[in-house]
C-alpha cells in the first residue's frame, strides 16, 4: 500500500520534529506573522529527499522551497510543519502533512501529529484510519449543537477582504452552534472532522500543502469537502468549507 511507504517516511521525521518542539528555535518571519523555523526548513528538506527516493515520479511542492505555486500531474504537497505557529509556543496542534495526488484527485494522504501521537492515513478507495484504527465523521445533524472549526489566515494583518469575511462569517457562526474552535493547523482541522471531534470546518485562503493530505482523509471517513458555492473544491479555492456530510447544507448557508 502506498500509504505504508508515506507512513514509513513521515515517521522517519519524528525525532527531528519533537526535537525542534521542545527546542530554542530559530524563528524567522515569511510575513507580519507567519512563521518559519530552522526545523521547518529540515523537516521538508528530508522528507522531500525520502519522498523523491520512493516515488521519483512524482513532483514534490513543499510549502517552504516552492517559491510559485504548480500542479503537476503526478504531486507530493508537503507541509512540514502545519501549525507553526503553534510549534514555537508549544501548543501541541501542528502536524506533518503529506498528500499524493494524481491527475487533480487525491491518491493518498498522512498527517502525523509527533506531540499527540496521532497518525491520520488514507488511500483512495480505501477508508480512512487513526493509527490503524477506521475512522469515520460524526451523525450530528443539529447545527445548533455541532462543534465547528475555523482558522484566521496571515492575511488579517492587512484588515483587508480576508479580515471582513473572518469576522463577519465567525459572527454569525457563534449564536448558531454550540461552540467555534481555532486549533491553528488546517490539516489537524480537517482530521478532527474525519474522526468526529469536529462536526464541520471552514477557512479561506489556504495553500495546496495544508489540505491535500487532509481532504481524502476527511472524504474517506463520510465527510464532504466544497467550496462556499457548493461546488467541487479544488486547491486553487479560496474558501474551503468541510462537514460531517450531514450538516454541510447549514454550513454553507453562514459562509
Amino acid at each position: 500500500m502506498i500509504t505504508t511507504q508515506l507512513i514509513a517516511i513521515v515517521k522517519e521525521c519524528r525525532e527531528l520534529f519533537l526535537e525542534g518542539y521542545h527546542a530554542d528555535k530559530n524563528v524567522k518571519f515569511k510575513g507580519t506573522v507567519d512563521l518559519v523555523t530552522e526545523y521547518d526548513i529540515a523537516v521538508e528538506k528530508r522528507l522531500t529527499e525520502n519522498l523523491q527516493k520512493a516515488f521519483p515520479k512524482f513532483t514534490v511542492v513543499g510549502e517552504e522551497n516552492t517559491k510559485e505555486m504548480i500542479h503537476p500531474q503526478k504531486a507530493i504537497y508537503v507541509d512540514p510543519i502545519d501549525g507553526t505557529t503553534n510549534f514555537v509556543h508549544e501548543l501541541p496542534f501542528c502536524a506533518m502533512s503529506v498528500g499524493m495526488w494524481e491527475d487533480g484527485q487525491p491518491l493518498a494522504g498522512v498527517v502525523y501529529n509527533p506531540v499527540l501521537d496521532e497518525c491520520f492515513t488514507a488511500e483512495r478507495g480505501k477508508g480512512a484510519f487513526l493509527n490503524g484504527e477506521k475512522i469515520s465523521v460524526s451523525k450530528q445533524t443539529n447545527f445548533q449543537q455541532s462543534l465547528i472549526a475555523t482558522g484566521f489566515p496571515y492575511t488579517k494583518v492587512e484588515k483587508g477582504k480576508d479580515y471582513e469575511w473572518v469576522v463577519k462569517t465567525i459572527a454569525k457562526m457563534l449564536p448558531v452552534t454550540r461552540d467555534v474552535r481555532r486549533l491553528g493547523a488546517a490539516s489537524i482541522d480537517l482530521c478532527y472532522v474525519a474522526c468526529g471531534k469536529l462536526d464541520a470546518y471552514y477557512e479561506c485562503n489556504l495553500k495546496p500543502w495544508d489540505v491535500a493530505a487532509g481532504i481524502l482523509i476527511l472524504q474517506e471517513a463520510g465527510g464532504t469537502i466544497s467550496n462556499e458555492k457548493e461546488e467541487r473544491y479544488s486547491l486553487d479555492d479560496h474558501i474551503i468549507a468541510c462537514s460531517n456530510t450531514f450538516i454541510h447544507d447549514d454550513l454553507l448557508g453562514y459562509i
